[in-house]
């Protein structure tokens, strides 16, 4: 499947949109690298000079070769550690509002030649910008258990391709299907006329969650065995998905005192909110939050609304009562993580555990935060190999100990009848 996408300025870089008027002169450089494995080339195509006008969209076009498969388009703005976006579809629609350096990054096919990846499967359009997800299966896969991964990028930039690494690499054990999953930016970082709220950006993740569990069977997967994980914002999201599952229904946002309900993006057909509910409450098993946002100080900065309505979009303050349901979570943090406090890690454990709720909270010397996201450059994927793939086996045999407990409980449930 072709996805164009449209390449976004993102609040660290707001500086570089455009102004109201441009006059014909004004010109930015335009740098193709060519890569290995593959080729780039982009239309229109620049000057003698290496230049194009300001504010005029280019098409960036990647081609592997033959044994190669894309592994992602990317564009840049001042070097390549101040990354712009990134997209694995074949061609990628960019504005250009400055000096930009644009390339595309190969694979051997024969790396994945084990999966099969479906992308940009499209679950929902709430607003202007089309919400997908991509699939990451096991050849041959069968009633095999879920994972879903919810990117990060401050609820404001990115999307599912940034997990793209850890996707593969959970699937090629062979034991599950995985799920990455996109949503709606925060305010309006999609070009929305109406700000997006954070409860929506919730309701997105359960609209996902419901797609994904109607389509399971059609990837390899099992419906009613699933786990979600996350990195950063997406480390919110995913404790958000399982602690406030029991909080889905049609009351509305705030819309009355008290009622802090969450209506999915996507409802299957036929199924009521009260049916999506107990369907999710039932089949998410456990999360892996990964430098997760779980308390409130951080959710402030975004929304600035009444103390009770950005609580109700924490973490912390909806843990259930494990005598309810069960919420297994494993915290993951970089010791070197300047953005998310260890303090607020051992909080939100402490809190877990007077709920009676299992938590583990493991931290990762000689590393800060986003070592999880998956990019085109040899430091990002060092980073990745050397950081990320101990811990997402960490996290499989996470997920591995939980079905194990629940089969055994399952056998003891029916031996005792």
């Amino acid at each position: 499947m072709v996805r164009l996408n449209l390449i976004q300025s993102l609040p660290l870089i707001a500086a570089l949109l455009l102004p109201a008027t441009l006059t014909a002169q004004e010109r930015v450089k335009l740098t193709v690298e060519q890569p290995t494995g593959g080729s780039v080339t982009v239309s229109p195509e620049p000057g003698a000079d290496g230049t194009v006008s300001k504010g005029s969209t280019v098409t960036i076009h990647a081609t592997p070769a033959k044994g190669y498969m894309l592994d992602g388009i990317y564009a840049t703005v001042n070097g390549p550690w101040a990354y712009y976006n990134e997209c694995c579809a074949p061609e990628s629609l960019l504005v250009m509002r400055d000096n930009m350096t644009v390339g595309a990054s190969f694979r051997p096919k024969k790396e994945f030649a084990d999966l099969n990846i479906t992308n940009n499967v499209v679950y929902a359009r709430p607003g202007k910008k089309a919400l997908r997800y991509d699939v990451y299966s096991p050849r041959g896969a069968r009633r095999l258990p879920i994972i879903i991964i919810v990117h990060g990028g401050g609820w404001s930039s990115n999307t599912e391709d940034i997990m793209r690494g850890m996707g593969r690499t959970l699937a090629q054990s062979g034991r599950y299907v995985v799920f990455s999953i996109d949503y709606r930016f925060i305010g309006k970082g999609d070009g929305e006329d109406t700000p997006v709220e954070m409860y929506q950006i919730i309701e997105d993740v359960y609209g996902a969650i419901a797609h994904i569990l109607e389509h399971a069977a059609q990837y390899g997967g099992d419906a009613t065995r699933v786990f979600i994980t996350g990195d950063s914002a997406g480390g919110h999201l995913s404790a958000s998905a399982i602690n406030f599952a029991d909080r889905i229904g049609d009351g509305g946002f705030g819309r009355q005192a008290g009622v802090w309900e969450f209506r999915p993006t996507y409802m299957p057909a036929g199924k009521t909110t009260a049916e999506v509910r107990d369907m999710i409450c039932s089949s998410l098993l456990g999360a892996i939050p990964t430098y997760p946002v779980l308390t409130a100080g951080l959710l402030s900065r975004w929304d600035k609304s009444a103390q009770e309505k950005i609580k109700a979009v924490t973490p912390l303050y909806y843990i259930p009562d494990a005598k309810v349901r069960r919420v297994p979570q494993l915290i993951i943090r970089g010791m070197q993580d300047g953005l998310i406090k260890d303090e607020d890690m051992r909080l939100y454990c402490d809190s877990m555990q007077a709920k009676g709720q299992d938590i583990k909270y493991l931290q990762v010397g000689g590393i800060g935060h986003a070592f999880f996201d998956w990019r085109h450059d040899p430091r990002s994927q060092q980073t990745f190999d050397k950081y990320a793939r101990p811990q997402i086996e960490i996290i499989l045999s996470f997920c591995d100990n939980i079905l194990k407990e629940r089969a055994a409980e399952q056998s003891k449930t029916k031996s005792s009848r």
